[in-house]
């Protein structure tokens, strides 16, 4: 079967691959350039590649930019355990301080924009700024699924068949893994992606481990939802987030409905931007980088956003 070693997410490029250790656990970043850190979090069902744009183009504008593989991703480890926000957070910080810094601007998309808002509240140490990418503030999901049963909880209805047992894995490997390409083209807006990206995709998610992992977070999301762990967790992240924060979102995006994003900004008390990105849906840092840049990079570097 193609695509089965941890070997194809070493893609080549301007950019150098290294292993970093971080709390025990090993995970695979991509890095490039130097200058302050921005650390970019992938999303599902993705891996570090996702952000193969902004490791060129953030770079190029003085940025040192690493791109790491999740937990249970690509070429990081695949432990059984830790699959819950709260653990992937201090997953990515302890990765920060791993590469030597105290602190980092934060990009997030997806699962990786949900780990971003977590990270703000329980490591707000690490956080220099935020920016989120089709990903609505933990509670505010909460809330939209619990009365949208029509609209973002239809939208998301794939999870609810994730947390089955074993059967979601297999699914989403069987036929060289053609529900993974099925997802990015239903996710995204028309025309993404080609299929040479797709094929990427689709080859990194039949690395042993990966579809389990990746079923692991869904599994935690739903189920900790009565548990004293995600009751707790939902009581920490009432917490404001007192960084600095930009939102981005595809304008159709059919999987994370704008609306359900957009109220995300009430659990901010820094300065906070919310941007729509026309013509693209759930990915839209890959579906137009151009426009996605350009949003980045005028927040980043404009003084007292």
């Amino acid at each position: 079967m193609a695509g089965r070693g941890t070997s194809t997410v070493r893609l080549d490029g301007p950019w150098t691959h290294r292993a970093v250790s971080a709390g025990g656990t090993q995970f695979h970043v991509a890095e490039a350039g130097e200058g302050p850190l921005i650390l970019l979090l992938h999303g599902f069902p993705e891996f570090w590649w996702s952000w193969r744009h902004q490791l060129v183009s953030l770079s190029a504008a003085g940025f040192r930019v690493a791109a790491m593989d999740l937990r249970g991703y690509g070429g990081s480890d695949k432990p059984p355990r830790g699959y819950d926000l709260v653990t992937l957070a201090g997953d990515a910080a302890g990765l920060v301080r791993a590469l030597g810094e105290a602190n980092a601007i934060v990009v997030g998309h997806d699962w990786g924009g949900l780990l971003a808002w977590t990270m703000a509240v329980y490591q707000p140490k690490v956080i220099q700024r935020l920016v989120v990418v089709s990903a609505p503030h933990p509670l505010r999901l909460r809330q939209a699924i619990r009365t949208g049963l029509r609209t973002q909880a239809w939208a998301a209805r794939h999870s609810l068949g994730f947390q089955l047992p074993m059967w979601p894995e297999r699914r989403l490997v069987r036929d060289d893994a053609a529900l993974v390409g099925h997802l990015l083209r239903s996710w995204s807006g028309p025309g993404w992606p080609d299929e040479h990206t797709e094929r990427i995709f689709r080859q990194a998610f039949q690395i042993p481990g990966v579809a389990h992992s990746a079923m692991e977070y869904h599994r935690w999301l739903v189920r900790s939802l009565a548990r004293p762990d995600g009751i707790r967790y939902a009581r920490r992240m009432r917490t404001p987030v007192q960084a600095p924060t930009l939102q981005l979102h595809g304008a159709l995006d059919g999987f994370t409905l704008p609306s359900t994003a957009q109220g995300s900004g009430r659990y901010v008390t820094a300065p906070y931007r919310w941007r729509l990105i026309d013509g693209t849906g759930h990915f839209p840092h890959e579906e137009d980088p151009e426009a996605f840049d350009e949003a980045l990079l005028s927040w980043l570097t404009a003084s007292g956003s």
